[in-house]
């Protein structure tokens, strides 16, 4: 059957719609302003770089939903 909805449809299969794409979009650029925002703080108050390690995460999924609104996923 899968084989079928593909031979159907014109362009890749998007699993999520506009309002899940939207939301994403919009959590991942939140993500992405909250760690640059950290990250500036750490650099203004001179916090060692070893603790900027954790921004990674932030970072991380910011940069996830962003990918996964684009690519419809």
């Amino acid at each position: 059957m899968a084989g079928l909805a593909r031979a159907l449809t014109v362009g890749p299969l998007a699993n999520i719609g506009p309002r899940e794409r939207r939301r994403r979009l919009l959590a991942g650029a939140a993500a992405l302003l909250v760690a640059g925002g950290g990250l500036a703080a750490l650099i203004a108050l001179g916090v060692p770089r070893a603790w900027r390690v954790a921004l990674v995460l932030p970072f991380w999924f910011g940069a996830l939903g962003l990918a996964q609104a684009r690519a419809r996923t």
